[in-house]
């Protein structure tokens, strides 16, 4: 194999490669030594057919099986001879003019991973704000809670629906006159202003009381998961059966009680570990963001363009997404365009960010073990239907981006923890209020890499600040002692294979009625299940 340097270009990198017709040759050789065990021909022992006719049989498939793997063996060499560090999956590009019996000529090109000094650890000063669970944070969880499992108690008949109320209808959809599959239903629940149907299907039941039968003229969403339905005009022809107003839920033994604990005081205790838990996170985001920052001001060095473009197309694909939910989506989208700039900074920061926390991590021996690599996979399998499970273990098991997309989230938490141990930690109490406040005020420190999979909401740049949310209390977390913290992902650097498809995840149940649908996750290979028929509620929330 010979090489020579085309390119050399500031991370920028070209090679041309030349493979011989010898080498070629010989790995047909190979090929049909390894399959002539196998090959049947009449008037042949099995595993005697000569190697001549093999060729002749197969030669085809047998040079280009050759000639793939001799590519992938010249790539691979090019990669220890030159000492390469690519950023991504090399283009190979196979010259026009080959034939079979010829060499073949190749141009590889990469970008490299930029040489990184040994990142400075010392002198990194932290301050620790903490928030103690006391009495009030606890029951404002409490009856955030309570609020939550709202509950209904029969209205009198002469009253007229409003906003909070629950209706129970009856209802027939139809489009163009015609009925459409799922779209008729008994018995449905529908609380007025829980935004839970698609737009203008809850307004019209304002008003409405029981016995009142009445027709709804609603749009389907052009997202509708259900293709004949999307954008359609739709009309919905509802009976009022009953009314029910909102009871006021007492907080008292009955209440614990009727979530399955023993007393109030136990709901107190359970409730206390899931606000320190929260109050753990925003110190930890908030100790991290600092952390960042400290590291972003000490080192410069110019990254990949090809990682940025991915971080940023990332960033920008979330952004277009959540745009096109706004009341004038043209508009939102000329106004964030104005911003395209300072959001391809942000991809800078965090691909430099994250090349950097690798550095530190490899530099110190930071690792994520076999075993807590497999329950990273056995959880993320969770996701999936029973069937695709054991098919989507194999697939992160056989693909190196796969595995480390999914390693990646894990190995930057072990980084931050190696350097907060290093740090000098001064602590602080205060209020959730001004932990919040001061998370908010720096709201770029969440790290990516390409392709790590998580959401950019909360990454808006630092002139449009969104509002700090506060986690909403949940049921499951009254039943469990605990609850793991989500991790970040860690840009990392892209092995020389590209990740194919995943197995689908599985749906949840959408109704075919008037449901509003969730984007669909752009690796998915598969078609979502079949999705149940029942009337009008928005699809779940995307994770």
């Amino acid at each position: 194999m010979k090489t020579v340097e085309t390119l050399n270009e500031g991370l920028k990198r070209e090679y041309r490669v030349t493979i011989t017709a010898k080498d070629i040759d010989a790995r047909v050789d190979d090929e049909v030594k390894s399959i002539a065990p196998t090959v049947r021909m009449p008037g042949f022992r099995p595993g005697k057919v000569p190697p001549n006719l093999i060729r002749k049989m197969h030669g085809a498939a047998l040079s280009a099986d050759a000639l793939n793997k001799a590519i992938d063996q010249g790539v691979r060499d090019l990669m220890a001879k030159e000492k390469l560090r690519p950023a991504l999956q090399p283009a190979v590009t196979l010259a026009d003019d080959y034939e079979a019996g010829k060499d073949a000529e190749l141009t590889v090109a990469l970008e490299v991973l930029p040489e990184i000094e040994a990142p400075s650890i010392e002198g990194l000063k932290l301050e620790r704000l903490t928030v103690p669970a006391d009495d009030k944070a606890v029951m404002a969880k409490i009856e955030e809670f309570a609020a939550q499992m709202k509950r209904f108690e029969e209205a009198p008949k002469s009253k007229k629906a409003a906003t909070g109320d629950q209706v129970i209808i009856d209802f027939a959809g139809s489009v163009d006159g015609v009925a459409f599959d799922g779209g008729t239903g008994e018995d449905m629940a529908v609380e007025i202003g829980s935004g839970q149907l698609i737009p203008g299907f809850e307004d019209q039941l304002v008003g409405t009381k029981v016995g009142d039968e009445k027709v709804l003229k609603v749009t389907f969403p052009d997202e509708y998961p259900v293709e004949n339905l999307k954008g359609k005009p739709a009309e919905f022809a509802i009976t009022v059966k009953e009314l029910k107003v909102p009871a006021a839920s007492k907080i008292d033994d009955d209440f614990a009680k009727s979530l399955g604990l023993e007393s109030l005081d136990k709901l107190k205790e359970l409730m206390k570990d899931q606000v320190e838990q929260e109050h753990n996170g925003l110190t930890r985001t908030y100790m991290k963001r600092k952390l960042l920052d400290q590291l972003a001001a000490s080192h410069d060095f110019d990254v990949p363009p090809t990682m940025v473009e991915a971080e940023f197309n990332q960033i920008w694909q979330q952004l277009e997404h959540e745009v096109s939910h706004e009341e004038d989506p043209e508009a939102a989208k000329a106004e964030l365009e104005k911003d395209r700039d300072d959001y391809h900074a942000i991809a800078v920061r965090r691909v430099r960010l994250g090349l950097l926390l690798s550095e530190i991590g490899q530099a110190h021996g930071v690792q994520v073990s076999n075993q807590e690599m497999q329950r990273l996979i056995a959880q993320a399998a969770q996701q999936y239907r029973p069937e695709d499970r054991q098919r989507f273990i194999e697939y992160v098991q056989q693909d190196a981006l796969a595995a480390a997309q999914l390693r990646a989230p894990l190995y930057e938490d072990k980084v931050v923890d190696f350097l907060f141990e290093k740090a000098e930690i001064s602590d602080r109490e205060t209020t959730r209020e001004e932990l919040e406040a001061a998370i908010e005020a720096d709201d770029d420190g969440h790290v990516h890499g390409p392709g790590c999979g998580h959401d950019h909401d909360h990454d808006a740049k630092p002139a449009k600040k969104a509002a700090a949310k506060k986690p909403a209390a949940k049921k499951d977390a009254v039943k469990e002692e605990a609850k793991e913290e989500k991790v970040e992902a860690e840009p990392k650097k892209a092995p020389a294979k590209k990740a194919e498809a995943a197995p689908a995840k599985k749906a949840e149940d959408k109704p075919a009625a008037a449901k509003k649908a969730a984007p669909a996750k752009a690796a998915a290979a598969e078609k979502a299940e079949p999705a149940k028929k029942a009337p009008a509620k928005k699809a779940a929330a995307k994770k």
